[in-house]
């Protein structure tokens, strides 16, 4: 049997995948746990939020390569809902009021496609997107800085974080700082000389060995620790919650589809389809809805992850596995059997 040559193409665009897809899992998985930590809902629901709404996302989506998972914006801003909600942190109304909320945003971008609202994302100011964007971006630093020393604080505010990291920066573990500094000198490294390799999966997967061989748990270093296995139970909303979070849910919805679209039209690409906006706005609706009844927070299209998958690659999404059956139907291509 032979193959056409449109065969070998689809081969070369499977091994880029595979390679973005690994690459894209050591960026994303990671970062989802401690974006789960950051709303102050348990680190599984980080690997939930990382699995179901990409793979709703990946069916319907108009983007080949965006990564559909938590954001960072998103996370200060349902830890904020949920602080509000929930202030003793029970972790089984935190879960269920996170279902509820993530249930009311895909339910709320949903709509939005119904409507057509999708253009709405051009009127966002770029000042406003890019200053309230940079004001997350140093809550996160903040805290996860103490991540990166050893040590652990109070959360009381940003400015009140900040005076705490200080005032404790002399109880330092010091193997914990040198494992940080090495991961980040490890990837500078990389992405500097060695453009081409997946750096992230690489350096992941270094820090991975090297805990294990070493066992750096037992000398002071903090892992994450055991995750349940297997599939996420059923987690049904509360729907006496609803009105209470109707603010929270459509700032939300309006951040996730804002993000989503800015990721979506950065890294496209010539020969990729247009991206559009009623259809992200279903796509990432129907991820949320999803993932809603399955452990997941609300979430979004990634700018950082989806550039990691250009990045190393990526070529295809479902929408590129559509274009091409369509294109081989039209032309008629085949196998030729050889007698």
């Amino acid at each position: 049997m032979k193959l056409p040559a449109h065969n070998d193409g689809m081969g070369k665009t499977i091994r880029l995948d595979t390679v973005a897809g690994l690459t894209a899992a050591a960026v994303v998985l990671p970062k989802a746990m401690a974006y789960a930590t950051v709303a102050g809902l348990p680190v599984e629901v980080g690997l939930y939020t990382a699995f179901l709404p990409m793979a709703i996302y990946a069916l319907l989506g108009s983007s080949r390569v965006l990564s559909v998972s938590s954001t960072a914006t998103i996370a200060i801003l349902v830890a904020t809902q949920l602080g509000v909600l929930v202030p003793d942190g029970n972790p089984e109304l935190l879960m269920t009021a996170a279902a509820t909320l993530t249930l009311m945003v895909g339910v709320m971008l949903a709509l939005a496609s119904v409507f057509r609202l999708g253009f709405v994302a051009n009127f966002i100011s770029a000042p406003v997107l890019t200053g309230f964007k940079a004001g997350i971006g140093l809550v996160i630093v903040l805290d996860q800085a103490p991540k990166l020393f050893g040590l652990h604080i109070e959360k009381a505010g940003f400015f009140p974080d900040l005076g705490s990291l200080v005032k404790h920066l002399p109880d330092t573990s010091l193997l914990t700082l040198l494992v940080a500094v090495t991961t980040l000198l490890l990837l500078g490294g990389m992405k500097r000389f060695f453009k081409k390799l997946p750096a992230p999966l690489i350096a992941v997967a270094a820090c991975i060995g090297a805990s294990w061989w070493f066992t750096l748990q037992n000398h002071g270093v903090s892992v994450v620790g055991l995750i349940p296995q297997g599939l996420p139970g059923l987690t049904l909303p509360d729907w006496s919650l609803i009105v209470t979070l109707i603010p929270a849910a459509l700032g939300i919805a309006l951040m996730s589809y804002t993000e989503t679209i800015a990721a979506g039209r950065a890294f496209v690409v010539s020969g990729d389809p247009l991206i559009k906006p009623n259809r992200e706005l279903i796509a990432t609706g129907l991820a949320n809805v999803g993932g809603a009844f399955f452990g997941s927070m609300p979430a979004g299209g990634g700018t950082s992850q989806t550039a990691v998958v250009r990045a190393v690659g990526g070529r295809s999404s479902n929408s590129r596995v559509r274009t091409d059956f369509r294109r081989d139907r039209q032309q008629s291509w085949h196998f030729t059997l050889i007698r």
